[in-house]
């Protein structure tokens, strides 16, 4: 059976992050969005769902990540290198911590771009 793009059907999918262990929600959140849940799911076509996740704030790091994590931003001037921890993260722009590390879980091709326009995030 060859998968066509008039089979692929974009669902809708809830997540509660609240209680979640960031690494293991983020596997489930790419999973996800690629479509590898579905049984017609093929690498070079878009079959994955629309993702929303709630209470993002809330969801749970193991061992002193929360003071030891580092998040570096490089603006490309000279003394241009910022660095937040992810408690400072979590204060300013909680969901900013689960689109990193979903984007990161992605793979770097084409489709990139089409699966994170899916993936909305409540803090």
């Amino acid at each position: 059976m060859v998968t066509r793009l008039s089979d692929i059907k974009h669902d809708k999918q809830e997540v509660n992050a609240e209680g979640e262990v960031l690494g293991r929600l983020a596997t489930k959140i790419a999973n996800l969005l690629m479509g590898k849940n579905k049984p017609y799911f093929v690498r070079h076509l878009d079959c994955g769902d629309f993702v929303t996740v709630t209470n993002a704030a809330k969801v749970k790091v193991t061992g002193k990540k929360e003071e030891l994590k580092k998040y570096t931003h490089y603006s490309g001037y000279p003394g241009g290198l910022r660095t937040k921890t992810l408690k400072m993260v979590r204060q300013e722009k909680p969901e900013q911590i689960i689109h990193h590390a979903v984007s990161g879980m992605l793979p770097n091709n084409k489709l990139k771009k089409f699966w994170l326009a899916r993936f909305k995030i409540n803090a």
